[in-house]
């Protein structure tokens, strides 16, 4: 019985797959490679990119024109800048892989005789020159995990294989592929003499560097309509506009979606259990609270301080006249994070949550508010008691708490959002809207009243718009007041509030923090100062 794959590479017999040659321009590498190209092909971390590599590998050695090699180095990390503990791992990474796929073991052969005398920073390119020179077949070599190299180890690889680059075909590799997450370019290797290399200037022979995209949105459909064809469970097709909002077509989101909701709810292990929209709602939520390997990883990143001033504009909603390098536009989005056409947003719906929650959760964990505290007799949540009980939190933390916050610069608003959820957390779901330009964060509040009917029952709604006082009182609240009615309006919120931080240091607390009702048209928004 297939599934969906959620790790590693992924296999026609047991995972629903998207062909993993058609997710690439297949006609071009061919062209790369006859023209004998060293070239990157690069994307973010769990996107198919092995996968790919793999089946690249097997296409064409059934064309049988060329010798092809894949072979996965990432574990030559662990040596660090030792060259020759890392040339070590490498060569027979590539022996190995020789061993597996083409039943060749005259690459094992080598390293235990002539290869064991060849010095570490010339061995690879020897191991290159005899299995290009013994071989009927020009050879052509897949390098997986590049990048995961660091330092010396890193160099040696480069500039080994630049060495060789003049040999080839009749000597070395005809074409190859370097692939990882980054691009080439954004190399910065630090050296044992604590020099700063770039790869571009280690490795200049590269000819055009290919980035590997997501999912369409028809392959995002075919994938999980694979599910649906080999089970006949039945999927509400109103899921699937909400699935490409929420991965923008990520292969990872994708399947770690469909498993979620496929087989890690129990009861949709059946087929005959429909996937409903509040199943697939239900299973993103859990996703999300998961904290999953790829999405830790991707959280990681957050503090780099390359990543960091990106988003933290994101997360404040800054002018849209802020300005960033080239340079780290491009890392960031090569790493998953961005996107930067038609315009700069977090990549999707997931990561734009997966963020300020991951940016708050110590925050979360240590906040004493409990969710009884803000329950009413109905079991409806009462969010005047609780954003009058956040308006004196903040006043009693808010000095302390923005200081541990790495991201200072949206301070405020992820505060209140670790507040919110630490008490919807298990009960209810928050979902954000923010970005560069946008001036504020809006949080749409969903609480199902009734715990054994979930969100089929009741639910309550709820908008709280946050904004920055960047100019006049006045002119904030008139213009919050507008977009929080329009926000309420679109998500069909029962109730709204609309929170102003003011972040003038010579002002009181007792300026700050205020509260009162203003009616646009007939809703009627809370409006709150902190």
């Amino acid at each position: 019985m297939k599934k969906f794959n959620t790790a590693g590479p992924s296999i026609a017999g047991d995972h629903y797959m998207i062909d993993p040659l058609t997710r690439f321009d297949l006609p071009e590498i061919e062209s790369l490679i006859d023209d004998k190209r060293y070239f990157v092909l690069h994307a973010p971390r769990q996107t198919g990119k092995t996968t790919s590599l793999l089946a690249l590998m097997h296409h064409l050695n059934a064309k049988a024109q060329y010798r092809v090699l894949y072979a996965n180095i990432e574990g030559a990390q662990a040596a660090r800048g030792d060259v020759d503990a890392g040339m070590k791992i490498i060569c027979s990474a590539i022996a190995r892989a020789a061993n597996l796929y083409l039943k060749d073991h005259r690459l094992t052969d080598w390293l235990g005789q002539e290869g064991a005398t060849i010095p570490s920073g010339d061995r690879l390119s020897g191991l290159l020159t005899h299995w290009a020179q013994t071989t009927d077949k020009p050879v052509i070599l897949l390098l997986d995990e590049v990048d995961a190299l660091v330092g010396d180890t890193l160099i040696s690889l480069l500039r080994q294989i630049r060495a060789g680059y003049a040999q080839r075909p009749e000597a070395f590799p005809q074409a190859m592929i370097l692939c990882g997450v980054r691009d080439v370019r954004d190399y910065r290797i630090h050296t044992a003499h604590h020099e700063i290399i770039t790869g571009g200037s280690a490795f200049n022979i590269k000819a055009v560097s290919l980035r590997l995209g997501n999912l369409t949105p028809d392959e995002t459909q075919a994938l999980w309509q694979q599910h649906e064809d080999a089970t006949g469970q039945s999927i509400a097709p109103v899921i699937y506009e909400e699935l490409w909002q929420d991965t923008a077509g990520q292969p990872w989101l994708v399947n770690a979606l469909g498993y979620e909701v496929t087989w890690q709810d129990r009861s949709a292990r059946d087929p005959g259990t429909p996937i409903s929209l509040e199943r697939y709602k239900a299973a993103r939520e859990r996703l999300i609270q998961s904290r999953a390997t790829h999405l830790d990883q991707l959280a990681d990143k957050l503090t780099e301080p390359r990543v960091h001033g990106i988003v933290a504009a994101l997360l404040e909603g800054g002018s849209v006249s802020e300005h960033f390098s080239t340079d780290d536009l491009q890392y960031v989005e090569d790493l998953g994070l961005i996107c930067q056409r038609p315009m700069l947003t977090i990549s999707n719906r997931i990561y734009q949550e997966i963020i300020p929650r991951e940016l708050t959760w110590p925050a979360q964990v240590v906040i004493a508010h409990q969710q009884p505290w803000y329950l009413d007799a109905r079991r409806h949540l009462d969010m005047k008691k609780l954003l009058t009980a956040f308006q004196q939190f903040f006043r009693e933390n808010s000095d302390a708490w923005l200081e541990k916050f790495d991201y200072k610069e949206a301070g405020p608003q992820l505060l209140l959002q670790a507040f919110l959820q630490r008490i919807v957390n298990g009960g209810g779901r928050i979902n954000r809207e923010y970005g560069l330009g946008r001036r504020r964060t809006d949080l749409f509040l969903e609480w199902p009243v009734d715990e054994s009917l979930g969100y089929l029952g009741t639910v309550q709604r709820v908008v709280i718009e946050l904004k920055i006082l960047h100019q006049g009182l006045e002119a904030t609240q008139k213009q919050g007041l507008v977009q929080t009615a329009d926000y309420a309006d679109r998500c069909g919120a029962d109730e709204s509030h609309l929170m102003i931080f003011d972040r003038h240091p010579d002002k009181s607390w007792e300026e700050r923090i205020w509260q009162h009702d203003e009616s646009v048209g007939q809703r009627v928004i809370g409006v709150w100062g902190a």
